[in-house]
């Protein structure tokens, strides 16, 4: 009998065993993929397997680090509903306390086995007080970390802003550099294996060129010039022709990325490099840098202005409507003649001139960093070719160009004929795309840009030699064909002009009243390169100026 018992004991003991073993495999190899995407999800929801997203930050004159875009911890609600005791009376509490929907409220409260509700994300501080005073069960109040952008709307285009992905189980960047950067500013999120705890990898921070003061000024100057004219939008740049670094890149009408879900989604793209334009006057330098080049004319080249010109049955007239007689091709840039350009045009030949167009990269991307951006529009200068495009591209009609892209090709004028890659990561080198004019021609080109300034005084600065020019073009009837009466003027400007240290852009789109250019966006010019000079400490370049 005492054998027996031995036996029945042994056995139980075995079976015992034998059960612990399989449980065991059970738990560690049937199920242990289950348990581990379990705690994965419990990591997951508790942050430790988030990565911390790089931060952006804008730089100054000093080389100092200043915040652009960077992780904030704020106040989160949330509900763990297996908890919550009273969903319906409780839901009712929850939504007058946070504003929500009830119904919404409710539903979330009674999901079975649920764990975890987010209910308010950036909570106030009011809301956090009612939350505890309230007591309900279940519903909790932690922090958690949120994109800031402390500057609001300012460099929104540029920035861009974070929200949740498509799927919702992760948060990426949209539009500007936290779209074009994701990869690196998102850094690697961790992970659970059976077994071990992989730690996340935090996303790189992104040092910028963009100097904080001059882009604060910069914005300040456009949003003032808007509201002043009553125009629909505008943009500005600002750039270091030598290197094509950017210091500046605005837009106005603009948005704060901290509030994204308040404003349209077209308000996101970014007209810098995603709205093309006629550019008006201001691409008559570019005629005259390939003209010169080409060694077909010279500044002092002489036309004869009767005030028309017809080509293909179309006829051109001057701006102001005048007939200027003998005008030299200097004169032609300082007084803005249609005529003169258009003639400028057909001395250069119109396969030589389509050929610096591409040079200069108008049917190019710039490949700034930046997500969207669009080629120019030569198209009515291929296929079939008609004397009245090339004569209206001469002066900026009939063609598109981007913003960054018109403001490169200046800057190529300005850098001696070489054309500069823009770049915005204070990383990166500066890159010669390739030569587009020859160094005397860009000299030549810069003098007549000189003069223009000279004479018509509106952006001249004592003691400085400032080359510009303005572009007064008219808007496109999409519809109907043809010319609006509506304008968009542009200025682009460098100084000082033999040794420049900016250029800047301004654009500004439909200004009520259809004003000049010179009424409008050169002042705003003046405004802002005298900033940068003082800013800078920029030394006088012209000593010999009698107006100082």
């Amino acid at each position: 009998m005492g054998r027996v018992r031995i036996a029945l004991l042994i056995s139980g003991v075995f079976f015992a065993y034998f059960a612990l073993v399989l449980n065991i495999y059970n738990l560690q190899l049937k199920k242990g993929q289950y348990f581990a995407d379990r705690a994965e999800a419990q990591y997951q929801r508790a942050g430790f397997l988030e990565p911390k997203r790089g931060n952006i930050y804008f730089t100054d004159k000093n080389k100092n680090l200043i915040p652009a875009a960077i992780n904030k911890s704020y106040p989160v609600i949330f509900a763990v509903p297996k908890k919550i005791k009273n969903p319906e009376s409780d839901a009712k509490i929850i939504s007058d306390i946070l504003g929500l929907n009830e119904e919404a409220v409710k539903k979330s409260f009674t999901k079975p086995d649920d764990e975890y509700e987010l209910l308010v994300a950036k909570a106030n501080s009011e809301q956090v007080a009612k939350i505890k005073e309230s007591g309900i069960k279940g519903i909790y109040v932690d922090s958690e970390d949120f994109r800031f952008y402390p500057f609001e709307n300012l460099a929104a285009h540029l920035l861009g802003f974070v929200s949740p992905s498509d799927s919702g189980d992760k948060i990426e960047g949209r539009y500007g550099l936290e779209a074009y950067f994701e990869e690196d500013l998102a850094g690697i999120s961790g992970k659970m294996d059976a077994e071990n705890l992989i730690d996340p990898i935090n996303g790189k921070d992104l040092v910028l060129t963009i100097d904080r003061n001059i882009q604060g000024r910069a914005e300040e100057i456009l949003k003032n010039l808007i509201e002043k004219y009553g125009a629909e939008g505008g943009t500005v740049i600002v750039n270091e022709p030598r290197t094509g670094k950017i210091l500046a890149l605005g837009n106005y009408q603009s948005f704060d990325p901290n509030n994204y879900k308040e404003y349209k989604v077209g308000l996101f793209l970014n007209p810098a490099v995603q709205a093309l334009y006629e550019p008006g006057s201001v691409f008559k330098v570019i005629t005259m840098a390939a003209g010169i080049d080409s060694g077909k004319i010279t500044p002092e080249t002489k036309y004869y202005d009767s005030g028309s010109v017809i080509y293909n049955g179309y006829t051109i007239k001057n701006w102001d409507l005048k007939a200027h007689g003998w005008i030299t091709m200097t004169e032609t840039i300082e007084q803005s003649i249609n005529t003169g350009a258009a003639f400028a045009e057909r001395q250069t030949g119109h396969g030589n001139f389509y050929d610096y167009l591409l040079n200069f990269g108008f049917s190019d991307k710039t490949d700034i960093s930046l997500p969207g951006e669009l080629f120019g529009n030569l198209r009515n200068l291929t296929g079939s070719i008609r004397d009245i495009n090339f004569a209206t591209a001469a002066f900026g009609q009939g063609v598109s160009v981007t913003p960054i892209r018109l403001i490169s090709a200046i800057s190529a004028i300005a850098n001696s004929g070489n054309l500069m890659r823009p770049y915005l990561l204070a990383s990166a080198q500066p890159k010669i795309v390739r030569r587009v004019i020859s160094e005397d021609a860009a000299r030549q080109v810069s003098e007549m840009m000189v003069s223009a300034v000279n004479k018509a005084v509106i952006a001249h600065i004592n003691g400085y030699n400032i080359a510009g020019k303005t572009g007064t073009a008219q808007v496109p009837d999409l519809i109907n064909g043809g010319y609006t009466n509506q304008v968009i003027n542009t200025y682009v400007g460098f100084a000082p002009a033999y040794n420049p240290k900016f250029a800047i852009l301004f654009k500004l789109n439909k200004p009520k009243g259809a004003p000049l250019a010179g009424l409008t966006v050169v002042p705003a010019f003046r405004e802002m390169a005298e900033f940068i000079i003082n800013y800078y400490n920029i030394p006088p370049d012209n000593l010999k100026d009698e107006s100082r």
